[in-house]
């Protein structure tokens, strides 16, 4: 075994939430694994809307918080809504101080959008809709200036290191290389969530729940895995894979779903038409792509010229499709987006095993419920991603620490690009925005053969538990409630209304089950 010990403290991931418990451990020395080059490939530099804010006039973090409870459908925790949304104020100043050019009026107050959901306009922007890759810029900024922060990009999280029940390692590899073990005094796993289990989403397709599977194969309780978030106006391309997405904050602005014939597709469905939660708007798109009648944003009333202007990666995303959104409507479709479940943790970044945090979408901490309240997801980033930080550093002394100097050696285990589209495409058929239980069934089954077929790589082996703990969760709902629609349970069960935790083992034996009556 090729092991490396190290007093750094270990970040797995380098996004808003990595990124972040990095800055607020200096000067205590950490390590964040990045697998990409530093500021690309993570899920954050891809968020549109922004952070989540009471700044407004007449807004408050109470009303805020109960706009998060009511989006949540019965399971979010109303205490730790509180607590994240009542740090929202602290965290943008803390962003601008570091130089995130946030949109302002002549007199210096934020300009904010409005986006589905929430009561008033409260998501504190960047040009309109490049929040998280402004946001991410000013950070890497810091990072790069930070010496205590090492990083190393290009290398993977493959599994966690235990002893006696204590997270204190993790191996680590390029991709195709052997991995080295670095023990370590703590773990925050920052890597973000599990849309890309999925065969369309809006989130970068290497993000595929690693963490999530990654801890659980350590013990870890997962909670609420059921619970993943379809964002209803990614830009339909008329492929699979990675999608551009249109705002929210299109629709906050007064664009309108319609259909081929130029209906309102939710005109009737919900008081607050195209701005109801996004759980519901996301079935009625779906609905509406499966019964031919094409989907479709129609900014041109509300925006015309300006969209071209005020949202610019819309105009982009718009422009490599090949759409004009100026003259023609765009076309939507349904896309994993976010994952409300994951590993269950406090306020404090704490995990049920020892020696490991959690923060950022790897991370449950009952706020977001069955629904994520929009552009909620960077604001518990950020005030997570500080949290965890700050009680390692109360869990952890603090000793000098080198740089960690790894040498791999070839001949590791390579991804299986077959079996990761099988993946996809049984994860997008089966536990997608519509769910039943003949369904889930058979992609528990499904995960197990592929599993079975490519058993050698770590890193595949978390993506089928992520996907194993969806499923499993998916099926032991049986009820439907928020993002988790089950077609043969249409109604929800005031008794069910509660988060779920279930570790790996559990979800293995529902998926036993469902081999055996396959």
């Amino acid at each position: 075994m090729t092991a490396f010990d190290t007093d750094r403290v270990v970040i797995v991931g380098a996004g808003i939430a990595g990124l972040t418990a990095a800055l607020t451990l200096a000067p205590r020395r950490v390590l964040v694994i990045s697998p990409a080059p530093l500021g690309q490939g993570a899920g954050s530099a891809w968020a549109q809307g922004g952070v989540a804010a009471a700044v407004g006039p007449g807004d408050t973090p109470e009303a805020h918080a109960r706009d998060t409870v009511a989006a949540g459908a019965g399971v979010v925790r109303p205490d730790v809504a509180l607590h994240i949304v009542g740090a929202a104020g602290e965290m943008i100043e803390t962003l601008a101080g570091l130089g995130t050019p946030f949109d302002r009026d002549e007199a210096g107050q934020f300009l904010l959008n409005r986006e589905a959901a929430h009561a008033v306009a409260r998501v504190v922007r960047v040009q309109g809709d490049q929040a998280g890759r402004a946001i991410m810029t000013a950070l890497v900024r810091a990072v790069r200036a930070q010496p205590s922060v090492q990083v190393m990009e290009g290398a993977f999280a493959e599994r966690l290191y235990l002893d006696k029940g204590h997270v204190c390692g993790v191996w680590l590899a390029p991709e195709g290389a052997r991995p080295v073990l670095v023990r370590t005094p703590a773990v925050i796993l920052a890597g973000g969530g599990a849309a890309g289990l999925y065969a369309a989403t809006t989130n970068p397709p290497a993000i595929r729940g690693q963490m999530l599977g990654m801890a659980a194969r350590a013990g870890a309780q997962i909670a609420d895995a059921e619970f993943v978030q379809f964002h209803p106006t990614a830009i339909d391309t008329g492929g699979i894979g990675t999608l551009p997405l249109a705002t929210e904050a299109l629709r906050g602005a007064g664009a309108v779903l319609i259909d081929s014939e130029g209906r309102r597709i939710m005109e009737g469905r919900h008081d607050l038409a195209d701005l109801a939660p996004r759980d519901i708007v996301a079935r009625a798109v779906f609905a509406c792509h499966r019964a031919g009648g094409r989907p479709m944003l129609d900014t041109r009333g509300a925006l015309g010229q300006r969209l071209l202007r005020d949202f610019p990666t819309v105009a982009e995303g718009c422009a490599k499709a090949g759409i004009d959104p100026v003259t023609h409507p765009i076309p939507v479709v349904p896309a994993a987006h976010y994952h409300m479940g994951g590993i269950a943790v406090d306020v404090r970044g704490r995990s049920s095993l020892p020696g490991l945090w959690a923060c950022g979408e790897a991370a449950h901490t009952g706020m977001h419920g069955a629904n994520r309240l929009a552009s909620n997801g960077l604001l518990e980033a950020l005030v997570l991603g500080r949290a965890a930080a700050r009680d390692v550093a109360g869990q952890v002394p603090e000793t000098p620490a080198g740089p960690v100097d790894l040498c791999f050696a070839p001949g590791g285990a390579v991804l299986p690009a077959a079996a990761i589209d099988g993946l996809r495409a049984v994860m997008s058929a089966e536990v997608g925005v519509l769910r039943a239980g003949g369904g889930l069934r058979r992609a528990l089954s499904r995960i197990a053969a592929l599993e079975t077929e490519a058993s050698e790589a770590d890193s595949f082996l978390n993506m089928t538990a992520a996907a194993t703990l969806i499923a499993a969760a998916a099926l032991c709902r049986m009820e439907s409630r928020g993002a988790h629609f089950r077609t043969d349970l249409p109604d929800s069960d005031p008794a069910q209304a509660r988060s779920v935790r279930m570790t790996l083992t559990e979800a293995l034996s529902h998926r036993r089950q469902a081999e055996d009556l396959a």
